[in-house]
C-alpha cells in the first residue's frame, strides 16, 4: 500500500500531478484546489489513498491525513466511488461537509457534481454521528437541527434509550426523504407520532 510520497513536482494539470521519487514518477489524482497548491520542481508530502480495480492502480493525494481519511470515509456510502469522494472534497471544506451532515443539510451536498439529492440525504443518513475529524465534529455533532433535538428530548421522557431515540428517527428520517419530504416541514405531533411507531419495531 502506498500511504505517502515525498517528492519533487514533475508535472502539474488541475486534477493531477506527477511526483518523483527517487527516479520514478507517480501519477496522483488531486483536488483542484490541491493541484493548484502545487509547485513545478518543488518538494511536497503528499499523503496518498491506493484504489485498486482489476485493471487498475490508482493513487489520490492530499496534503493532510484528514483530508486522506475523509476520502475513505465517503467511499463507505453506497454509490460513491472514489472520483464521486474527490470532487465532494473539491468542492466542500471538511468543516461545510461536516456541518452539513450534522445539521442534515441536503441542500449544500446535493450540489456537489455527481451527488444530487437522493444521493446527499443517503450520505447523510450513513454518515450522521462518523464525521469525527480535527476539531471540526465536536463543534458540529451537538448542533442538531432544532426538530431533530426536541424529538429526542420527547421520546426520552417517554422511556426510550437515546440510542433507541436516534435509531427511531434515522430510520423516520430516511422514510420522510424517500417520499420527498423534509423533516423540518412536518408538524412536531406528527414526526413524534411516526417516530413512535419506528420505535416500537425497534425496541
Amino acid at each position: 500500500m502506498i500511504s505517502l510520497l515525498r517528492g519533487s513536482v514533475r508535472s502539474i494539470s488541475h486534477d493531477r500531478a506527477v511526483i518523483e521519487v527517487q527516479g520514478i514518477g507517480y501519477s496522483v489524482l488531486l483536488t483542484s484546489t490541491t493541484s493548484a497548491s502545487l509547485t513545478m520542481g518543488a518538494e511536497v508530502i503528499l499523503h496518498t489513498s491506493l484504489v485498486v480495480r482489476e485493471d487498475s492502480l490508482t493513487l489520490f493525494g492530499f496534503l493532510d491525513e484528514e483530508s486522506k481519511s475523509v476520502f475513505e470515509l465517503l467511499q463507505t456510502v453506497s454509490g460513491v466511488g472514489p472520483k464521486v469522494a474527490l470532487s465532494i472534497l473539491g468542492a466542500l471544506s471538511i468543516e461545510d461537509l461536516s456541518r452539513a451532515i450534522a445539521q442534515e443539510n441536503v441542500g449544500v451536498i446535493e450540489k456537489v457534481p455527481g451527488i444530487g439529492k437522493k444521493g446527499a440525504q443517503r450520505m447523510i443518513l450513513e454518515l450522521k454521528g462518523k464525521m469525527q475529524f480535527g476539531g471540526t465534529h465536536q463543534s458540529m455533532a451537538g448542533h442538531q437541527p432544532a426538530w431533530r433535538e426536541q424529538l429526542t428530548s420527547a421520546l426520552v421522557s417517554l422511556g426510550f434509550t437515546p440510542k433507541d431515540s436516534d435509531s427511531a428517527i434515522n430510520a423516520l428520517v430516511s422514510r420522510l426523504h424517500n417520499e420527498g419530504v423534509e423533516p423540518s416541514s412536518v408538524d412536531m405531533s406528527e414526526l413524534l407520532k411516526s417516530a413512535l411507531q419506528n420505535g416500537k419495531s425497534i425496541r
